[in-house]
């Protein structure tokens, strides 16, 4: 599709257009616009890293509007856009914004989001310029701004869009793609801008880990973003289940009421917040996290600063033979992409490619040979890291960061090294007839569920009922017929969300649950032993089926009869909030339930922990 019409599909057509809260027009006319503005406040709200809770920047958001007589930050909007002074009421909350941002600590390390409203860009060229006169009155670099343009509202003419587009990052201003899925044009704009973030809108957060459906969309969306080398927020985190579930997607910051609500009291903001912080340690201690591995694979290879002069460029290639690119970073050392030696060689070679270079008013600059390339966050997991990298043929590698600040690279030989160490490392740990998580993984699961006791769990040990009489009837190569049609149920059967599956060995097998309400476990773990009870029948001869026991003696060797293949299970409930449960409580515990499931008639025993404090 033509660039002039990439957004005529989200513009609104003039019937459609929405209605100026025309009431407020006397308030403006009464007062004045100077007046008004008088009364307009910004509240920052935190834009926080993923996996440390450190805070990556603030978006500045519009407070006052009712004390000046509005009903909505957009009422403000479009009062000033019908009166023909939207540019100049956009400037002063540009401006009011950027002198409260300058009084944070920490300002020189974070980044300020500001929103811009779509029918002033391509129209609006002094605004840049005066934002850029604010910052460095401050001493604050044009990279510490992010414009934030909305899906929301039309863009107008496309080319005057795609034009400031390019304006502002000539400018050394970062784009952001605001409510990124409300629109109907999002990926051409995505194409299109080339932004440095996207921000999910909060429709395909909430409620997420329970929506099978957008958890797929936001894959897919976190998956184009990274092979772009675009930066993903989750916009309107409200409760941890989404937080999590946005973390395992791969987003690399959140924002919302979960980090912090927005305050317009400067001293209200920090510069890291230990509600992530936990959630990430938390997950950290539940999780094999690949870390260590990707760690042991990067290449520190030093970056080439944005600014840096094409005789240095030129220079850092001559010096190191071996590298065929450099990673290219901005004043605060976050990725901006890569220079590669065969860009640099195809300008350079060229009939006056050399005398360009060499005249500093008509020369290009590095900005010009930089190449977008897929980043990913050290804490990311390998096959996350993997999948944006197959997803680009043309890429050399990954850029790997640690809170967004660049670390190192990751070619393809040190990313399949990486997954190659990881699939050994998992294959140690299994079990080896049915390959789910054998012993220490199980060990670790119930070691860290006894230590979360902020979270609600539910463990669920599962145990074959008569299956020393099948194996001596039908042999032990049925019996581990049994066993994999078990596991295969158990893979199934139990969704991933929240759940954790093992194999503790012979016919013994576990099953955790965090965060999932007991009687969805109930309901689960029944259903699975029923499907089990049934599948299994298959096994038998017809006669045996039939009778629907097996003949055999007991370990006294007296003669009796065993009915069919069945399991049993035992369900204990770690309630959110309880006390510190020790191993050797659990086991005590659970050993009981487990005699008691196999003489209930449904084979299922349940109870909640003891609440017995660890010693």
């Amino acid at each position: 599709m033509a660039p002039h019409s990439i957004w005529r599909a989200s513009a609104h057509r003039p019937s459609e257009r929405p209605l100026v809260a025309t009431h407020h027009l006397p308030t403006v006319h009464d007062r004045g616009w100077d007046d008004v503005l008088e009364d307009l406040d910004v509240a920052f709200q935190p834009i926080v890293n993923i996996h440390t809770g450190a805070c990556y920047g603030y978006e500045a958001l519009l407070r006052g509007y009712q004390a000046a007589g509005f009903d909505s930050p957009q009422d403000v909007f479009d009062v000033a856009h019908t009166l023909n002074v939207l540019a100049k009421v956009d400037l002063v909350v540009r401006e009011k914004a950027i002198a409260k941002f300058a009084r944070l600590p920490n300002r020189h390390q974070a980044k300020l989001f500001l929103n811009i409203d779509n029918r002033t860009l391509g129209r609006n060229s002094e605004a840049e310029r005066r934002t850029r006169s604010l910052l460095d009155a401050r001493g604050l670099a044009s990279s510490t701004v992010a414009f934030e343009i909305s899906e929301r509202h039309p863009l107008g003419q496309a080319a005057e869009a795609v034009a400031a587009f390019k304006s502002f990052r000539s400018g050394g201003f970062r784009l952001a793609i605001d409510d990124f899925g409300t629109g109907f044009s999002g990926l051409q704009m995505l194409y299109f801008a080339e932004p440095d973030f996207l921000k999910i809108d909060r429709f395909f957060v909430s409620d997420i880990a329970n929506d099978a459906k957008k958890k797929l969309f936001l894959a897919q969306i976190v998956n184009i973003a990274h092979l772009l080398g675009v930066v993903v927020i989750a916009e309107g985190v409200e409760c941890e289940r989404e937080y999590f579930v946005c973390k395992e997607i791969g987003c690399d910051l959140v924002q919302g009421y979960m980090v912090q609500r927005p305050t317009t009291e400067v001293r209200d903001l920090h510069a890291s917040y230990e509600t992530v912080a936990e959630l990430g340690r938390r997950e950290r201690r539940t999780v094999v996290s690949d870390h260590r591995l990707i760690d042991s694979q990067i290449d520190s290879v030093p970056p080439l600063s944005i600014d840096t002069p094409m005789e240095r460029v030129f220079e850092a290639f001559r010096a190191d033979t071996s590298r065929s690119l450099f990673p290219v970073v901005d004043a605060a050392g976050e990725p901006v992409g890569v220079v590669r030696e065969r860009e640099l060689k195809e300008f350079a070679y060229s009939r006056f490619g050399q005398a360009l270079m060499s005249n500093r008013g008509l020369g290009r600059r590095l900005k010009d040979f930089v190449v977008r390339c897929p980043v990913a966050d050290i804490n990311a997991k390998a096959e996350n890291i993997m999948q944006a990298y197959t997803a680009d043929q043309s890429t050399d590698g990954i850029v790997i960061v640690d809170g967004m600040k660049y670390i190192g690279f990751l070619s393809a030989d040190s990313l399949l090294r990486v997954i190659n160490e990881k699939n050994l490392a998992t294959a140690r740990d299994q079990n080896p007839l049915t390959k789910l998580p054998g012993n220490n993984a199980i060990h670790e699961y119930i070691s860290d569920a006894l230590e979360d006791v902020e979270t609600d769990y539910v463990l669920a040990y599962f145990d074959f009922d008569n299956f020393k009489p099948f194996n001596d009837s039908y042999g032990f190569r049925l019996g581990d017929r049994a066993i994999l049609l078990f596991a295969e149920l158990m893979a199934k059967l139990l969704p991933r969300d929240g759940r954790f599956g093992g194999h503790i060995g012979g016919d013994d097998f576990f099953a955790g649950f965090k965060g999932v309400p007991l009687a969805d476990c109930q309901g689960e773990t029944a259903a699975l032993i029923e499907r089990f009870g049934r599948d299994v029948e298959s096994f038998y001869d017809d006669a045996t089926r039939r009778r629907g026991y097996i003949s055999g003696v007991d370990r006294q060797g007296k003669a009796c009869r065993f009915s069919l293949l069945g399991v049993s299970v035992a369900v204990l409930h770690l309630p959110a909030g309880r006390t510190v449960q020790t191993t050797d409580a659990i086991s005590q515990q659970i050993a009981g339930l487990k005699k008691e499931a196999k003489g209930s008639p449904l084979h299922m025993a349940l109870a909640e922990a003891s609440a017995r404090s660890a010693d």
